[in-house]
């Protein structure tokens, strides 16, 4: 029997779940609707000429403008041609807020490429390791910052059916404690610089023998509401205000409570420092969250400063660029938590994500405390986290769709509902041969 070509590719064509014809297939714009939630949530959503259309997520705390100033590189291209757009406009984009607009569209495009063909974000990453993927829950610093106070918030968390929990010990935390902090911490900083870059706050004050023993006071609170079967980690372990030196003295104070990470003990810039502090504790350094693609990771898994990298997919580069920068970390035996602050557009991407992971630890879930996280798109059930798990979905794409009428409600002041944006028809960044009418 002989079978021609062109029967056999209509065939083979004609057997793929589609929406659309690929090949045909054009972006023909670049919306965005921005939500309040925990911070803002900038929704993206790409349009093409055929009906289809693709969500993704600007990180929050960024501008949709970092993703806007990219459309008219991307209006006219094939959607499906999702790393050759990748790396036409990565080199926009930078550590922390500044990779949110090309990892949001990246993740858009793989959404309308998975809804093109008819299969789940993560069959485009290669398959999946797991049906289920844990959870992580935050769980910001309690108004009284006492072991009490730390112990009403976590339970809350594990009502939820929450098995692995993570609270905040801030720079504040000392900061709101007479004792905890020695000497006076130099004053007058602008509050970003404070807040961010200067060690110590000028290297001023030191932790007391008070605050390492009120850091472990509240761990072990924690540790004795929770019991030995729930995982516990701790976030902004003083970040941009303890020294390395001061985060070892305190993270040694918390080795008897075992913790399964202590997050961001040093600005994200300073790897070197990371690195001290993780071979200074038996307890593992989770970090990452600001790092951008596969090139901002690569020293700190290459020299082992993070005994689990922590990427925010929405900076780290979006779904296929994380997933190979777990995997090069996984080369080097370290794990993969995913840090997620965001709507549940950039959480179903993690999900997706997470379970692409051969590696994965658990991805954060950010919006535990918002009422109407779930209903902002349709797709998630009442019990969608039940065990503190989410199954992975089969349905194309990212496996949700949008609820205009929630969006809508919890729009921010003065944001439209994927409003018109021709006003970034026009060349804003690369050379002057890309411009265009």
């Amino acid at each position: 029997m002989t079978i021609t070509a062109a029967p056999l590719a209509e065939s083979l064509e004609n057997a793929v779940r589609m929406d659309s014809r690929p090949s045909d297939l054009r972006i023909t714009d670049i919306r965005v609707a921005t939500i309040v939630g925990q911070g803002y949530y900038p929704i993206l959503k790409i349009d093409t000429n055929q009906g289809v259309y693709g969500l993704g997520e600007v990180r929050d705390a960024a501008h949709p403008d970092t993703a806007l100033r990219l459309k008219h590189l991307l209006v006219g291209q094939n959607p499906c041609n999702v790393d050759y757009l990748f790396k036409s406009i990565k080199s926009y984009g930078n550590d922390s807020r500044e990779g949110g607009g090309v990892c949001g569209i990246e993740i858009a495009l793989m959404d309308l490429v998975g809804k093109v063909y008819g299969i789940p974000c993560y069959q485009l990453l290669g398959g999946k390791y797991r049906d289920k993927v844990r959870l992580y829950g935050d769980t910001p610093a309690p108004r009284q910052m006492t072991p009490e106070g730390y112990v009403e918030v976590v339970k809350r968390r594990l009502a939820m059916g929450l098995t692995f929990i993570k609270f905040d010990l801030p720079g504040e935390l000392f900061e709101a404690t007479p004792g905890a902090l020695v000497g006076a911490a130099t004053k007058f900083e602008y509050p970003q610089y404070k807040q961010w870059y200067a060690p110590g706050r000028g290297a001023g004050a030191r932790i007391s023998e008070r605050g390492v023993e009120l850091a472990a006071e509240i761990t072990a609170a924690v540790r004795e509401a929770v019991g030995d079967e729930v995982s516990l980690c701790t976030d902004h372990f003083g970040e941009g205000f303890v020294t390395a030196d001061e985060a070892i003295r305190i993270g040694r104070a918390l080795e008897p409570y075992n913790l399964a990470w202590i997050e961001d003990p040093l600005p994200w810039t300073d790897i070197a420092n990371h690195k001290k502090v993780a071979d200074a504790l038996l307890t593992p350094v989770a970090a990452g969250e600001d790092l951008y693609l596969w090139e901002g990771f690569r020293e700190a898994i290459e020299t082992r400063a993070f005994d689990i990298i922590h990427p925010d997919m929405l900076s780290s580069g979006g779904l296929m660029e994380t997933k190979r920068i777990a995997d090069h970390a996984e080369r080097f035996g370290i794990p993969t938590a995913l840090h997620a602050c965001c709507s549940p557009v950039g959480f179903m991407a993690n999900v997706h994500l997470g379970a692409s992971i051969a590696s994965l630890v658990a991805v954060e879930h950010h919006g535990l405390d918002l009422p109407f996280f779930r209903h902002l798109v349709t797709g998630l059930d009442a019990d969608y986290m039940a065990d503190g798990y989410v199954t992975v979905p089969d349905a194309p794409g990212l496996g949700i769709d949008l609820n205009e009428e929630v969006i809508r409600e919890n729009l921010r002041e003065g944001a439209e509902y994927f409003g018109d944006t021709s006003e970034w028809n026009q060349l804003r960044v690369g050379p002057d041969w890309l411009a265009h009418d």
